[in-house]
């Protein structure tokens, strides 16, 4: 068994619910999988001690919140993304991107400074289903108990956390082998990552990656830019690089001949009729492993749509588990993105594992709403005592200079010995990057 070296800090991530503990587990769960990898590959005949500290897991949990460009603080929310109380009860919005601005806008029929009457005249579901019909985001709120009477719920219940499966019976290459200590242990490197992701599960999960050493090339559709604040934060270790699906096909199939993984964030569907779903992927690059991530399941009624994870805690119960039916809340940090993105760079690093010993691509499913119902439901909080308080992010934040000018960060609280302490480099700026790899 490998050792874990672990650090419990008192107030970190504080919570009715116990997110610190999820936190824990996803992030021991990354560091145990990597360090795994990088004794396979490397020949060892222990695998390396795991570091874990609730102070960095706690600074890293809140990456998005702790960013500052030049001194400025970074733009978390749009005002359109929030609460809202309706005839019966209460709304979230998710309107931070400007397609979702506008189409929020347009199902209420409405102006920015109208929403709240508009709101006030109808009722939660009456705004879920009108809103979600115009290709805007916006949930009920819901109690525990009304989730778990939804079909949605009963179809996220019937799932394992961390789904896998294998679809093709191709060896393929093994990766090479790493160089024996003292060489930094980095157990991705020479490990080429398609990143088709967007917002923070996803982007956590291929950041994580790229602090491991892998070649992270995020590509996304030129004509909807990521978040500046958003891609400075999730972009540490990757390169940014965009292609339209439809007119640059022949560059995107170049790229996926050469790729180890591809890792997939939008809703799911969204990208079957550009061949993009897991069983074409294979198909067509055998041995490649496929991580999938989405907001409700691939499965379901709510199978095919959009969510975030402030959608997710408001339509599970979270919300007023957090708060109250006067006020709802939300938990101290997005974890169920965060605590999602790690669990999936984990899987990832597992099927890593399993092809270097059995030389078969994997590939991994996970949703927030299936790790909501992990923190609700299933998880048991560490009765074992605190240790020292956690007194603020300092001590695992550092600062670089980038594209984007001076930044502060958290860094990644995904440790063992041996390992990288921090990313090789900094974020660029958002598809700035030729689309290619780098050469081995």
């Amino acid at each position: 068994m490998t050792d874990i070296k672990m650090v419990r800090r008192e107030g970190a991530l504080p919570a009715r619910l116990p997110v610190r503990d999820l936190a824990r587990a996803c992030v021991r769960a990354c560091a145990l999988a990597g360090a795994e990898l990088g004794a396979v590959r490397a020949g060892l005949r222990e695998v390396p001690e795991v570091l874990l500290d609730d102070g960095a897991v706690a600074t890293a949990f809140v990456s998005e919140r702790h960013l500052s460009v030049n001194g400025r603080a970074p733009v978390t929310f749009a005002p359109l993304s929030r609460f809202w109380r309706t005839a019966d009860g209460w709304v979230r919005t998710h309107a931070n991107y400007p397609h979702h601005r506008e189409r929020l806008l347009s199902a209420l029929g409405v102006s920015e400074a109208d929403v709240e009457r508009a709101l006030a005249e109808r009722s939660a579901l009456e705004v879920e289903e009108a809103v979600y019909a115009a290709g805007g985001l916006a949930v009920a709120v819901r109690t525990a108990e009304e989730w778990a009477a939804h079909p949605q719920a009963a179809e996220v219940a019937r799932r394992p956390l961390v789904e896998r499966e294998r679809l093709d019976t191709a060896r393929v290459r093994a990766l090479p082998p790493l160089p024996p200590p003292p060489a930094p242990l980095l157990p991705a490197a020479g490990v080429r990552v398609l990143d088709l992701t967007r917002v923070l599960a996803g982007p956590v999960a291929t950041r994580t990656l790229a602090l491991l050493g892998a070649d992270v090339l995020r590509v996304d559709p030129p004509g909807i830019p990521e978040l500046p604040d958003q891609h400075a934060d999730t972009g540490f270790g990757k390169r940014s690089a965009t292609l339209d699906l439809t007119h640059d096909r022949a560059a995107f199939e170049e790229l996926l001949r050469e790729a180890d993984v591809v890792v997939t964030g939008y809703r799911p569907g969204a990208l079957d009729r550009f061949g993009l779903g897991a069983e074409a992927l294979v198909e067509r690059r055998p041995g490649l492993i496929v991580g999938q991530l989405s907001a409700w399941g691939a499965y379901g009624p709510w199978g095919g749509r959009r969510g975030f994870d402030s959608l997710v805690q408001a339509a599970t119960g979270i919300a007023l588990l957090q708060g109250s039916p006067e006020q709802p809340g939300a938990l101290p940090a997005q974890a169920l993105d965060h605590g999602t993105g790690y669990l999936l760079a984990a899987e990832i690093l597992r099927a890593l594992t399993e092809r270097v010993q059995e030389g078969y691509g994997r590939v991994v499913r996970l949703a927030l709403a299936r790790t909501a119902r992990w923190l609700t439901d299933e998880i048991t909080a560490e009765t074992a005592a605190d240790g020292p308080a956690y007194e603020g992010p300092e001590p695992w934040l550092a600062e670089t200079d980038s594209a984007f000018g001076r930044l502060r960060y958290a860094r990644s609280p995904v440790s063992f010995a041996g390992g990288p302490v921090d990313w090789s480099r900094p974020p660029g700026v958002w598809g700035s990057d030729p689309a290619r790899w780098h050469a081995v």
